[in-house]
């Protein structure tokens, strides 16, 4: 048989188009002699559409679009398409997680997820009910396991039962898979096991829907996967992931076609549209995996297709260009040099603010950069401001010494610069904070804070200087100047400030927060592992919490890592942290 990987881009909510991305790319397949074209998960809906599922008016038009695909796709082809569907019995959960056979003007066939994911930034338990059962799709003369993303991964074996890292599902975080050095029994998240099921039933071919997001990562660890169930079971592997970003979800891809001894055949391109049409019975030799040179090449790739799509993706005409408070530093000129590379230096606009402490150092790099990366630039004091704010609380803080208060009064005059900037011209406000900042609670509430996206609240400090590098290499000159790389990090609040007056080295830092934040350590093995101080750990775990209140007032972040702050990190804002016998929990 001759089937159509469609790595197709849709967007949450548009039905209508949605269904157009899914008869342009069936189109595509028919010219091509294909007899099966498989879509990604949830693509008529876009993924993930969260309570939009709980309209029925919603549901309705999912039925029409539904149909419309149906009435509309070429003679001769049949489809696999993602769509939610109504559960008909009076038990359980309204929806289905369906993959839908469609040929011949209707719907032939539907098979339903049986594993739901809620963990990390799913809640698929909320909305759907699991398919109780496997059985096997016959179609064109192939008996086809047809599932769905997640069905895949309880195939994985994560070791350590009592950690609380390991996770079966779709995007565990970097755990030991192969072995457990204290003879840990392996463990799996869920008691079905999908693939092994589909296997018994005897089956041609694997064909997986997905919409699986992206993290560092996470495509090496889905070829491992595939590959695997591939050898396991003798049979080869049609895989299908959404590509493109739906808020803080990047979604690289990844579609593939492995042999039955777990050789890639095909392999999508990342971060991009991508269509390919695979003969079963021609399947092929393997081909190398042609991707980002390293994990720096490829954050850099998913942050730019993050910002391109939040912005294309909000509607025509809601953000005509994005807007970057610079001030000279490694944080904010990264930011800027993104949002360039995803909309165009036409499509950029960078601000420098300078106040009573800023060094002219910082304004001429910021300049530097705006002239480099070819942008629209401003330089607007905010002294009028922060002289105002004086004045208007000095009856007020009378007989108090200055403290943090009036270095927040600066960083909040910024952010009221640039929304009222954002406000009046309708444009994007990108934040600049870093995931090691927005940890610890190195960031103003209301001032360097505000804005509509927050571009690398997922990269840690020391990996946004690897993106800095990168993105100079990849130009061939220095688009971020070489003095904001080198020069120690300062929010310029006060006389003569460095990040290092209030945080630990940022590759001490970093080292802490990673442990701490994506793997759930406790501080006692942070410190053991890091060789840094057991109080130094304590406090950053102290900063960590105490700043959860911070995060949850914070624009929504692209998500690159296993472990983003956001929808997939769900902790008390209000918490008091001990355990018997001491303080700290560790």
């Amino acid at each position: 048989m001759r089937i159509a990987l469609c790595q197709i881009n849709p967007t949450v909510g548009d039905l209508a188009g949605n269904a157009e991305l899914v008869l342009r790319d069936a189109r595509r397949a028919a010219e091509a002699g294909a007899e099966l074209a498989v879509f990604p998960e949830l693509c008529v809906t876009g993924y993930p559409p969260q309570d939009l599922l709980d309209r029925p008016a919603f549901l309705d038009d999912v039925d029409d679009a539904v149909r419309s695909i149906a009435e509309r796709a070429p003679d001769g082809l049949a489809l696999v398409v993602g769509a939610p569907v109504r559960n008909d019995t009076p038990v359980g959960k309204r929806l289905f997680n369906s993959a839908l056979l469609i040929a011949g003007g209707r719907v032939q066939d539907a098979v339903s997820k049986t594993l739901l994911p809620t963990y990390d930034v799913f809640d698929e338990a909320r909305y759907f009910e699991p398919c109780p059962e496997r059985r096997v799709v016959e179609w064109g003369g192939l008996r086809l396991g047809l599932h769905v993303c997640e069905d895949l991964w309880n195939n994985y074996e994560i070791v350590g039962a009592d950690d609380d890292v390991g996770h079966g599902g779709d995007g565990p975080a970097g755990h030991e898979r192969d072995g457990h050095p204290d003879g840990t029994a392996n463990h799996y998240l869920y008691a079905a096991n999908p693939i092994d099921e589909l296997a018994a039933l005897g089956v041609d071919l694997f064909v997986n829907l997905s919409a699986s997001p992206y993290a560092v990562g996470k495509p090496d660890e889905r070829r491992r996967l595939i590959g695997d169930s591939c050898r396991e079971h003798g049979v080869p592997f049609v895989y299908v992931n959404q590509v493109g970003a739906n808020t803080e979800l990047i979604f690289d891809g990844d579609s593939q076609v492995q042999s039955a001894d777990g050789r890639v055949l095909w392999h999508a391109a990342p971060f991009r549209d991508d269509f390919y049409v695979w003969d079963s019975e021609a399947p092929g030799g393997p081909v190398p995996v042609v991707g980002p040179e390293d994990a720096t090449a490829e954050v850099h790739d998913a942050l730019v297709l993050g910002i391109r799509d939040y912005v294309a993706k909000t509607g025509d005409g809601v953000f005509e260009k994005g807007l970057v408070g610079l001030s000279g530093g490694i944080d904010s000129a990264v930011t800027c040099a993104l949002a360039v590379e995803a909309l165009g230096p036409e499509r950029v606009v960078g601000v420098t603010m300078p106040s009573a402490y800023s060094s002219a150092g910082s304004v001429d790099d910021s300049r530097q950069l705006a002239d480099a990366l070819g942008i629209e630039f401003h330089n607007v004091s905010i002294h009028p401001a922060v002289n105002a704010f004086g004045e208007m609380l000095a009856p007020l803080f009378a007989g108090t010494e200055e403290d943090v208060t009036e270095e927040n009064v600066q960083a909040r005059a910024r952010g009221l610069t640039l929304m009222a900037l954002s406000n009046k011209f309708g444009y994007l406000l990108l934040t600049t904070g870093n995931k090691s900042e927005v940890a610890v609670g190195y960031s103003t509430l209301y001032g360097d804070m505000a804005g509509g996206l927050a571009v690398i609240s997922d990269v840690f400090k020391t990996e946004v200087y690897r993106l800095a590098e990168h993105v100079n290499a990849r130009a061939g000159r220095d688009l971020v100047p070489r003095r904001t790389i080198t020069k120690p990090p300062s929010a310029e609040l006060r006389p003569g400030q460095v990040d290092q007056d209030s945080l630990p080295p940022y590759d001490v830092l970093d080292a802490i927060l990673t442990r701490y934040v994506e793997h759930h350590e406790s501080i006692a093995e942070i410190a053991r592992q890091t060789g840094a101080d057991l109080a130094l750990v304590e406090r950053v775990a102290q900063m960590v919490d105490r700043s959860e209140y911070k995060r949850r007032q914070a624009a929504p972040g692209l998500r690159v890592s296993e472990k983003a702050f956001g929808v997939g990190r769900r902790l008390p804002v209000v918490m008091h942290l001990t355990r018997v016998g001491a303080g700290v929990s560790a």
